[in-house]
Order: structure tokens, then sequence, then C-alpha cells
């Protein structure tokens, strides 16, 4: 009897609780799409900014290990061919011409990769001691411009009793 009771005690759904399904069900879809949205946006900009952060790293690295006569040179692509010329004339990323700063840049992926090389005091850069070289890589767009930024110190061998050959 038990039985029975509950099964004749059970109503269907009425017109109201369907209406209100119908907009509590839309309203958590779009607040789910919403948040993978978001955390597609957080795991584009961390890949941005890690791509960045190896690109700084490789331009240090690639001067670093540069030798101090083609320090103004760049292959960037690995071609054997030279394919950015360090300036120092105001023009293409370098900010003013005549500083003793040499300015390199290139765009990648959206990262704009800058680098220089300012030696320690004027004049040619065999007879500078040492460099100061940075890279800076720009990257996001409008507000959210972010950069990241190495620096190091490179001596010249002449001055440390390494012949360069």
């Amino acid at each position: 009897m038990n039985v029975r009771r509950l099964i004749v005690d059970c109503r269907g759904t009425s017109f109201s609780e369907v209406l209100i399904a119908l907009v509590i069900v839309p309203i958590s879809l779009l607040g789910a799409m919403g948040a993978f949205h978001a955390a597609e946006q957080f795991i584009s900009q961390g890949e941005t900014a890690s791509r960045a952060l190896a690109l700084v790293e490789s331009r240090i690295e690639a001067k670093r290990a540069a030798r101090w006569d083609l320090l103004l040179f760049d292959d960037l692509n690995a071609d054997g061919k030279t394919d950015v010329v360090m300036h120092d004339d105001g023009l293409n990323g370098d900010e003013i011409g005549g500083d003793c700063r040499y300015t390199g840049s290139w765009e990648q992926d959206g990262v704009v990769l800058t680098w220089t090389v300012t030696p320690n005091r004027s004049g040619t850069l065999a007879a500078a001691g040492y460099v100061f070289l940075e890279a800076r890589a720009s990257f996001g767009s409008g507000v959210q411009q972010r950069e990241i930024r190495a620096t190091t110190l490179r001596a010249n061998p002449r001055f440390v009793g390494v012949d360069p050959g």
C-alpha cells in the first residue's frame, strides 16, 4: 500500500518550474562559456610571455657568444646570412642617433624584440673595454602592453688577455 500511495502522490512538473529551468540553464551555460574564454586568454598570454622570454634569453646568449668584431651583426634564422645590422642612427628602434647605443629589432609572432649594444666609451667598438648588452621583448595590445627585459655585461677579449684571433 505504501508503494501505491507514493505513485499516486507524485505530481508532474508545473509550467512555472519549466520556465525557471529555461532561464537558469542558459545563464549557467553562458557563465561556463565565459570562464572557458577567460581561461583561453590567460593561457594565450602565458604562451606569448614564455615566447618573449625565450627570445630575450636567446638574443642575450647569442650576443655573449658572438665574436667581438661581429657583435653588431645578427643572423637570426641561422642561414649564414646577416639579417640585422645594428645601427646608431635614430631609426628602426634606435631611440637617439649618435648616442653610442647600437640597436637592432625584430618582430616575430606578435612579439617585438629589441636589443642594444652600448660600449663603455664612445668611439669604435674595438676600443671599448666592455659593452652592456640589453634585450627587450614587448608584447600585448593596447592597455595591456607588457615588456620583458634582460641586461648583462661583456668584456672585450683584448682587454682580458684573450686574443680573438
